[in-house]
């Protein structure tokens, strides 16, 4: 890098109001839509139908030349007449035209076109320069093409080759490409398009591919809830992604001079698309208040309560809409990052804690993650979730520090304790640092408590539970169906899937009794081909009233987690 700024380039074009964001500009989709290319095999497939006439006009003309009937195919034989035989008189005048027209043409070695056109330059005005073989090669030729397609001017020739002309006039992918990316010289290249319609129109009466449609989909300023249903934001990855464009607005909301806020937001929105790093001993990368030229703009902030409001209701929507449209992954440290700005910016002191990297792991946490644990057991007390991983009642609140800052050892303690569960070899190494970071997520449930707790979504959540349950619990079994190309893989398969069931339970807490039982029935006819008939039995244990011992099982059933120091039981096959 030759060069460092310290702020964004400034938009010229201005910035979508509200809740509307965009998932790449206009410049960027214009981009991609130019490099649209037609794959090599298909521009040669349209080339030589388009040279299929010209081949017709040679046939023709050998055709002319034949006494008798045509050449056909009889089990293999040909039989018919022989060609060389008639030579009309404008024959080599029209041999000369072909010839002429089909120089560039490159076709197989072995193809008719090639063994009929070499023959048309050894016979300038007769047969006479051709051998019998020669000969032999051109009644065969006519007869394999008559056969197959009809004779030249036939009714079946003519239909085949006015169908094949007709797909050769269809404007190919990157055609279409290149005239929707002109279409969109209309909009600022950093800006987006309001509506996909006006872009994405017909092209020479052909409706404009999925594909093509799907990538101007990606500049489209719509609300995040219409970005998912039109599945341009497929991820709690993506949704972070765009999130930092709402955050951007609702924190410059509170700079009066117009000029000043939108640099604050676009400087905002510019530190959020940095490279984040992976720190040791509980470093953290700069923050975005702590830049000198953004603290020495923090005291032109007013902090009004309507921005505070418009903050937390962001949070809240965006909340459900994660638990909605994702819910079996957890939420992804940059879409956390985002909702601990807009947490601040509503004036909610929320314990958010980021997933912890296993290779980078020290064995230390902050207490920020004793006190979302804190929260987790006090609103899921007595809940399925609570009893499925036995969440303790109370912390002790036992801080030390290091590093220089505040850990809660206790929390620590807990979550090395319950991972000897998943203790299955060895003690050390990232697996077993995996183990207990498990713990540390399912002792706070990876913020989902909190959020739900602090923004008051236990109604809203609690009438979409089902539905979001199923969807969670089913993707699980499905993952684990999957076979794995490599042992690695698997290991990520179980992983994930066991970070999903957790999910799923999460939201079959918020159902009733009656409810829950009937998710489990649902999914029990989900496990044809899968391992995981012990972790379905486990949670219906559990359902019915049971609790897991101290290895996580019951009879014919045991707790999911997804790591393990040794091998998984979700692997033994």
């Amino acid at each position: 890098m030759h060069r460092l700024r310290l702020t964004p380039y400034l938009r010229q074009s201005p910035s979508p109001a509200g809740s509307v964001v965009k998932l790449a500009s206009v410049g960027q989709v214009r981009a991609v839509l130019k490099a649209v290319t037609t794959p090599a095999a298909i521009a040669t497939m349209r080339t030589r139908l388009a040279e299929q006439p010209l081949y017709d006009r040679i046939v023709a003309l050998w055709c002319d030349t034949v006494e008798g009937d045509l050449p056909a195919l009889d089990g293999g034989e040909v039989t018919g007449g022989w060609p060389c035989r008639v030579w009309p008189a404008d024959w080599a005048e029209r041999r000369t035209r072909l010839l002429a027209e089909s120089a560039e043409v490159t076709r197989h070695p072995r193809s008719n076109f090639t063994r009929l056109r070499a023959a048309l330059v050894a016979c300038e005005t007769d047969g006479r320069a051709l051998s019998a073989r020669d000969v032999g090669w051109v009644r065969r030729a006519l007869a394999n093409t008559v056969g197959k397609h009809g004779a030249p001017g036939s009714a079946q020739r003519t239909a085949l080759r006015e169908h094949e002309l007709s797909v050769v006039a269809q404007p190919t992918r990157a055609a279409m490409a290149a005239v929707v990316a002109a279409r969109l010289d209309a909009f600022p290249d950093d800006g987006g398009v309001p509506s996909v319609d006006e872009v994405a129109v017909e092209v020479d009466g052909r409706t404009v591919p999925d594909s093509i449609t799907a990538k101007v989909e990606r500049a489209l300023e719509a609300p995040v809830e219409e970005l998912v249903a039109r599945n341009v934001i497929t991820s709690g990855e993506v949704l972070a992604t765009v999130l930092p464009q709402i955050t951007a607005s609702l924190l410059a909301a509170n700079i009066e001079d117009p000029a000043l806020s939108a640099l604050y937001g676009q400087t905002y929105a510019a530190f959020r698309r940095r490279r984040t790093l992976l720190l040791l001993n509980l470093e953290t990368q700069v923050r975005f208040g702590e830049l000198p030229w953004v603290a020495a703009v923090e005291p032109l902030r007013a902090h009004r309560r309507d921005a505070a409001d418009a903050a937390r209701q962001t949070l809240a929507q965006t909340t459900m809409l994660a638990c909605t449209a994702f819910p079996h992954t957890i939420l992804p440290n940059p879409l956390v990052s985002e909702f601990s700005a807009l947490a601040t910016q509503a004036d909610l002191p929320l314990p958010l804690v980021e997933e912890v990297a296993a290779d980078i792991f020290t064995g230390t946490f902050t207490t920020k993650f004793r006190d979302d644990a804190a929260v987790a057991s006090r609103v899921m007390a007595g809940t399925l979730y609570a009893r499925y991983y036995d969440l303790p009642e109370t912390w002790s609140g036992r801080t030390t520090t290091r590093w220089g800052r505040k850990v809660a050892d206790d929390f620590a303690e807990a979550c090395v304790a319950r991972a000897a569960e998943a203790r299955t070899g060895g003690a050390h190494g990232v697996a077993a640092n995996g183990t207990v970071l498990e713990q540390s997520q399912i002792l706070t449930t990876h913020n989902l408590a909190v959020l739900v707790d602090a923004l008051g979504l236990t109604d809203r959540l609690a009438a979409v539970a089902p539905r979001l349950a199923g969807e969670a619990l089913s993707w699980a079994v499905r993952r684990m169906a999957v076979p794995a190309v490599h042992g690695h893989a698997a290991l990520v398969a179980v992983k994930n899937a066991a970070y999903a069931w957790r999910q799923g339970i999460f939201f079959l807490s918020f159902c009733d009794p009656e409810t829950q039982q009937a998710t489990i029935d649902w999914l029990r006819p989900q496990l044809t081909g899968t391992p995981v008939l012990p972790a379905v039995n486990g949670l219906a244990a559990i359902v019915a009233g049971d609790r897991f011992d101290a290895r996580g099982t019951v009879p014919s059933g045991r707790r999911w987690l997804g790591w393990s120091t040794g091998a998984h039981w979700a692997l033994n096959r």
